[in-house]
């Protein structure tokens, strides 16, 4: 019984992602083609390969052990076409990455668009967001993530700068209504602007360092928005005169350059380490992939 490999593949994508609009986002497909592949698969098999409800999709206990058996076999059948790409001048294909919006508007910028000139048979497609996934069961060749949020099994190679630091900055008339903080513990009795992760977590406490010195402080204010995603809404408000914002200090630069936004406590500015660029190790590295990691190991900053 020959199945078809889009089939297989359109069935794997749906099952891993739980659902077929997350499988279409995972294989650059659309949600309808996918649910007639696997409704095909299913036709010639005949058996149930997923329960559909109206809220979520999950394989039934035959689609398990499908799923279980097919991932590797279509991992073999990728490396093997991939093989291909030693053959060519030059690597191709499609190389997808998963990042959070912050590496997407302060790190990818200044690498994407000379990658694409040096290797213009490869096309990048770029997911941005604040959850941390499985970058395999998501589609994606690799994904950006910082140290602490790194997976032990992952081979991680720095992109990017390779320090960063954390600011806070405020409008200069919130600044002349409500004074300026001395110390960390006085943002305590300001108005702070502050995120929330898709985990629902907030991205508090605030970090400051000095002298050896690490100071945690849990502030509160009248906006939180999304992190990432709704922070250019963050830096708004904090123009605005909303409050006060801590986000990363080349975020804030332009504003705190041009003077709508004016540093706060910048002595006690936290540096850390800059983003990695992660992928499963256990896997065959993909052309596109191996071209990009030399890529970025050329364009590394300090």
């Amino acid at each position: 019984m020959a199945a078809n490999l889009g089939d297989l593949n359109a069935f794997m994508a749906v099952a891993q992602a739980g659902g077929f609009r997350g499988g279409a986002r995972a294989s650059g497909g659309s949600a309808s083609s996918l649910s007639e592949a696997v409704t095909r698969l299913e036709n010639q098999l005949g058996v149930r390969l997923l329960h559909r409800t109206t809220r979520s999709v999950a394989p039934t206990q035959a689609g398990a052990r499908l799923l279980e058996r097919l991932r590797p076999a279509l991992e073999s059948v990728e490396t093997a076409l991939d093989v291909v790409n030693h053959f060519r001048d030059r690597p191709a294909g499609r190389l997808r990455l998963n990042v959070p919006v912050s590496a997407a508007r302060l790190v990818l910028p200044a690498i994407i668009p000379p990658f694409l000139a040096a290797y213009p048979d490869i096309q990048m497609e770029v997911v941005a967001e604040e959850s941390f996934i499985d970058v395999l069961a998501s589609g994606c060749d690799a994904g950006i993530r910082y140290e602490e949020r790194l997976e032990l099994d992952m081979i991680a190679v720095p992109i990017g700068p390779r320090f960063q630091r954390s600011a806070t900055a405020a409008a200069p008339a919130y600044l002349a209504r409500r004074g300026c903080p001395e110390h960390p513990r006085d943002l305590l009795a300001h108005d702070c602007i502050r995120g929330r992760f898709p985990s629902g977590a907030l991205t508090t406490p605030w970090e400051f360092e000095r002298d050896g010195e690490i100071v945690l402080v849990e502030p509160d204010g009248p906006l939180i928005v999304s992190a990432g995603g709704a922070s250019d809404l963050a830096v708004a408000a904090a123009i605005a005169g909303t409050g006060i914002i801590g986000l990363f200090e080349d975020w804030l630069l332009p504003h705190l350059a041009s003077g709508a936004l004016v540093p706060v406590l910048e002595p006690w500015w936290q540096r850390f380490s800059g983003p990695f660029l992660y992928y499963p190790g256990r896997r065959h590295l993909p052309a596109p992939l191996r071209a990009f990691i030399d890529f970025i190991s050329t364009q590394r900053t300090g």
